[in-house]
């Protein structure tokens, strides 16, 4: 039989209740033997994350601040959790602990980490599992950087001979013995490591979401899930700014070939997303939608440059990107016709060198006009399908030309798997919405 790594949110575990539902999905299957816990998340929109008051109590400590009543209310909240799952154990010895260490080496890391190790402690009990420290199987290195190898090789050395366990997410452990933990979302991290340690036949992701949208629900009503999504289209939208896993979590599992299942804790019937490797059988997949996507980001800003046969001037294109490497810009996307070229850019890594650059691009090729629009707003719209769809493009540029927005830029990769267009950001809400409802709902 094989077996499953199985990662819960901080939503997914934020009281006793949570933990109820979290108990009965991973022993509805036997497979799901390794399991990664988030520290305790919002039980209500105004609730404190235990991490954010794990924060305060390590600020607090310090300044040399007495942080006894902020630490208390972590004690609260996880031994309420205890008594209402009505489980014979004490965090007593924990909790001195992380008070002594918090006074003598208030260490952020080290303070943050103590949420899902605590968090850990009490799901292990419940479950009757294993628990392991993920201090004793996370590696990194002095400057904090994952040693993966090292990392896979330490899991599967204490997972020998155990049949099930709990392992924090979060956070381990610098070759020289100090608690490092990931970026926040990080437990997603250590979901991935654990899956590639242990061959997982899938790596289930648990939050309070039934998968990926199609679109943000904070600009489209109600979008659609995408059932499934390959791993570069993912990185697609995850780049455009779509709320997906952290962006580490990805590649562990993908070397190893294990698709992701992005599920709802609190609707476990539901089947979420599915994300596949970029070579995945979609032979059998039933006739999908042509896009799987999409998503943006405002803030951007277009240089636009014109001068008369620049395309015959050898080296015009690399004195220009000279110009934005030697001030520290990188460029997003650059469209570019006979005798225009247009490089959009972040406004905020422009604004403090707008000027120079201007100055340095009139010295360096001598353009007829140059000039900078700002308020662009980059839409990417996302899919495998849209390479053997004809007319894709066209549609895109008819849903806009139906709302009268104005495309200032577009631009498709070789692969066919997106297609960027910039718009003024007034517009870009109003761009997602009559996209979608060109691709999905005129698809139904």
């Amino acid at each position: 039989m094989g077996n499953k790594a199985v990662k819960f949110g901080g939503s997914s575990l934020a009281d006793a209740n949570q933990f109820k539902k979290v108990a009965s999905i991973i022993k509805s299957d036997p497979k799901r033997k390794y399991v990664v816990p988030s520290a305790p998340g919002k039980r209500f929109p105004d609730d404190i994350k235990v991490t954010d008051m794990l924060y305060k109590c390590c600020e607090l400590a310090g300044s040399g601040v007495d942080f006894s009543d902020d630490f208390q209310l972590i004690k609260d909240r996880y031994n309420g959790i205890i008594a209402d799952l009505g489980i014979d154990m004490s965090l007593d010895s924990e909790f001195d602990t992380i008070v002594s260490e918090l006074k003598s080496r208030p260490a952020k890391d080290y303070a943050a980490s103590r949420g899902e190790y605590l968090n850990g402690k009490i799901l292990a009990n419940y479950l009757g599992f294993n628990f392991v420290d993920a201090a004793d199987v996370i590696v990194f290195d002095t400057k904090g950087v994952l040693l993966l190898d090292e990392t896979v090789k330490k899991v599967r050395q204490k997972l020998k001979g155990l049949e099930n366990a709990v392992i924090p997410g979060f956070y381990g452990k610098t070759t020289e013995g100090i608690i490092k933990t990931f970026s926040r979302g990080g437990s997603d991290v250590t979901g991935s490591i654990i899956a590639n340690a242990v061959n997982a036949e899938i790596y289930e992701n648990w939050t309070d979401v039934s998968g990926f949208l199609v679109a943000d629900p904070r600009i489209v009503e109600n979008p659609d899930v995408i059932e499934t999504i390959t791993y570069r289209e993912l990185r697609e939208l995850a780049y455009m700014g779509a709320s997906v896993l952290h962006e580490d979590a990805i590649f562990p599992v993908r070397s190893a070939g294990i698709p992701i299942n992005i599920r709802n804790t609190n609707k476990p019937e539901d089947a979420g997303t599915m994300i596949v490797s970029n070579d995945y059988d979609f032979s059998k997949e039933s006739l999908g939608h042509t896009i799987t996507g999409i998503a943006g980001k405002k803030g951007f800003s277009t240089i636009n440059i014109e001068k008369a046969m620049m395309n015959n001037e050898l080296g015009f294109g690399m004195k220009v990107l000279n110009v934005l490497y030697n001030n520290g810009i990188s460029f997003e996307h650059m469209p570019s016709g006979i005798d225009t070229m247009s490089i959009t850019v972040d406004s905020a890594k422009l604004a403090p060198v707008r000027d120079k650059v201007i100055a340095e691009i009139r010295r360096e090729v001598n353009p007829d006009n140059i000039e900078i629009e700002d308020g662009i707003a980059i839409l990417a719209i996302v899919g495998r399908r849209m390479k053997n769809t004809r007319g894709t493009v066209a549609r895109v540029f008819a849903s806009m030309a139906h709302a009268r927005i104005n495309v200032k830029l577009i631009d498709q990769g070789s692969s066919e798997l997106n297609v960027i267009i910039g718009v003024s950001e007034n517009d870009f809400a109003e761009a997602i919405r009559r996209i979608y409802d060109m691709f999905i709902n005129s698809e139904k």
